[in-house]
């Protein structure tokens, strides 16, 4: 399977203006169908406290977005976006469609970064998602869930083995990043896929980094500073063999 990690500048609160560069992004690639298609987190709006201006009800401008672009290319896609609550509180989720544009789930944000002041805007989910595709138990996570490994614990345990990561991460802590990537890696002995932006917002400077590793904590293909689709093919046997060989996660105290 081929997986495709597209790193961009996010234009601010600029839906259309997003959705233009990811479809240019995709349009200098090969993209194989059965593709694991990855954007980072609030990608169509960037990472924004104004809920009343970027988030959006049924039918969603970036949920149709992301079903087209999941059609086209005969591929699964996950892409970040905002909903907003009864009470007025953001959702800060991802959505996942098939190659159908059907949906095949949705993940709200289950750590709100209280640094930035996101948990005073959003509300911070509770459950996890995962999804089968091409052979992979696929659980994605959501930036600041990046620094608890427990959340990945709880993936492992009801069967994944590949950890997309979409982010808004920034340039003042992308050691952290890079580290916390690996670990979460070695520990669960699952492919790992962080997704980041580049560029800038009001508040952050963000160099990208987008990476995917394999189960052994080896960065099998990485991009810095530039606008790329960080690609590679990955295969679940591997992940199987070794996990069968150092059977670490059978150690687990549960």
């Amino acid at each position: 399977m081929r997986i495709l990690a597209c790193q961009f500048d996010i234009l601010w609160e600029n839906r259309q203006g997003n959705f233009e560069k990811v479809e240019s992004l995709l349009s200098e690639v090969d993209v194989p169908d059965g593709s694991l298609i990855l954007l980072p987190e609030m990608f169509s709006s960037g990472f924004s406290m104004n809920v009343d201006r970027i988030y959006e009800e049924n039918p969603s401008e970036t949920k149709t977005f992301l079903a087209q672009l999941a059609r086209r290319y005969q591929s699964c896609v996950v892409g970040g976006l905002v909903g907003k609550d009864r009470g007025g509180k953001g959702l800060n989720n991802l959505s996942v469609f098939g190659p159908s544009g059907d949906h095949l789930g949705s993940y709200q944000k289950n750590h709100c970064f209280s640094y930035t002041r996101e948990s005073q805007h959003y509300l911070a989910g509770e459950n996890i998602l995962i999804f089968e595709w091409q052979g992979f138990q696929v659980c994605p996570t959501i930036c600041y869930g990046l620094r608890f490994p427990e959340l990945y614990r709880r993936g492992v345990q009801a069967g994944a083995n590949l950890f997309p990561v979409i982010a808004s991460w920034p340039l003042d802590r992308i050691e952290h990043w890079d580290i916390l990537l690996k670990a979460r890696a070695i520990e669960n002995q699952a492919i790992v896929v962080g997704v980041n932006r580049v560029g800038q917002d009001p508040n952050w400077k963000y160099p990208g980094h987008s990476q995917i590793i394999n189960h052994m904590g080896k960065v099998l293909t990485k991009e810095i500073g530039n606008e790329a689709c960080v690609s590679t093919e990955v295969s679940v046997d591997p992940v199987h063999k070794w996990r069968n060989t150092f059977r670490a996660l059978e150690d687990i105290k549960r």
